[in-house]
């Protein structure tokens, strides 16, 4: 295995030879609002509107992840479903075109040019490493009441409830990872940003847009975003954080649907 890259390295061979950042500034703005920096003041807004709007904040908040709408026409409520998903993938999508544009392609070295097993395993080990102590802060969150009841899942018992929610998984994990992730740590370091100023910003970014679970959320996901993006500027593959957040999120989902009745404190 390769030695990873220096920190002068990967800022500058992200970009290519040559290449200007000048506008990299307002690019990283735009895909911000169109995405995840919107969610994060959204997050904002309802964490403050739960403190000052239910009584006893998030010791009695109910907080809801996933909800689906099912009506009388189960064809049309899935393709509802199935267009959320492609909508939610459209911030990834335009984060590649944009890294693209780069040199020679330069920039579109995130690690999506093929898969390899050991990233698989990789991801999985991820998801050990940030769910099951993820449990542990959940828990935690309840007891001392800093973190609202998560209700990760609201889907009625229909044909298409777990395949949508693992699909709802994997939009989340690859939305959020390339763009937060790689999208966000290539444009920083781009810039010329310090490995660690760019590790904290997008880490702050993660847990600032999952305020709206309380303080809990937003500790969790920070930690989890910590790890990533240091991963992924050493490594510069995103397919590892990628299977890493479907299989949490997939967990999380449906493991919700079937043991939420049996856990008190889900």
């Amino acid at each position: 295995m390769s030695a990873p890259p220096s920190a002068a390295s990967t800022g500058a061979d992200a970009a290519g030879p040559g290449i200007s950042t000048r506008h990299h500034g307002l690019e990283i703005l735009a895909v911000l609002v169109v995405s995840f920096g919107f969610s994060a003041l959204d997050a904002l807004l309802s964490f403050v509107r739960t403190q000052v709007t239910v009584s006893g904040g998030f010791a009695n908040a109910q907080v809801p992840v996933v909800t689906h709408a099912v009506t009388t026409y189960p064809w049309l409520d899935l393709f509802d479903d199935l267009a959320g998903v492609l909508h939610g993938l459209g911030p990834a999508l335009l984060a590649l075109v944009l890294l693209l544009r780069d040199p020679g392609g330069r920039g579109l070295s995130v690690g999506l040019d093929r898969i390899r097993l050991r990233e698989l395993a990789q991801g999985a080990g991820f998801c050990a490493l940030i769910g099951l102590p993820g449990l542990g802060l959940i828990w935690l969150g309840r007891h001392f009441g800093f973190n609202g009841q998560i209700i990760a899942v609201s889907f009625p018992d229909v044909w298409y409830r777990v395949p949508v929610l693992l699909l709802d998984a994997f939009q989340n994990g690859a939305a959020e990872e390339i763009v937060v992730s790689a999208y966000l740590v290539t444009r920083l370091l781009q810039l010329g940003w310090s490995r660690e100023r760019t590790v904290i910003t997008s880490a702050t970014l993660r847990g600032c847009y999952h305020l709206y679970q309380g303080y809990g959320g937003f500790a969790g996901n920070l930690i989890m975003g910590l790890v990533f993006a240091w991963w992924f500027q050493r490594t510069r593959r995103v397919v590892p954080l990628i299977v890493a957040h479907f299989l949490l999120d997939g967990f999380s989902f449906v493991g919700y649907l079937y043991l939420a009745p049996h856990i008190s404190w889900l």
